[in-house]
């Protein structure tokens, strides 16, 4: 079982990391006023998307996280 804890927190901490990620992608497009400011408002579809982005990155680190606490201290409530 203490692999099985371990593998757990390995794979909730790739999720935690990619939250991350497309939380900071997501944040890049929105905040930065040159580069990709000018290609997403051309098109409002694609503005949308920045922030379907954005939360999702919010909910997938948030995720990552709560599972990463769950799986250490092997609590169910985290976990699920």
């Amino acid at each position: 079982l203490s692999c099985m804890k371990y593998l757990m927190f390995l794979f909730n901490f790739f999720i935690f990391l990619g939250g991350a990620c497309l939380l900071g992608l997501g944040i890049w497009v929105i905040v930065d006023p040159t580069g990709f400011r000018e290609i997403v408002a051309a098109n409002p579809l694609l503005f949308t998307g920045a922030y379907i982005m954005l939360a999702m990155g919010a909910m997938l680190f948030l995720l990552g996280f709560l599972g990463c606490c769950g799986a250490i201290r092997e609590n169910k409530c985290l976990l699920l």
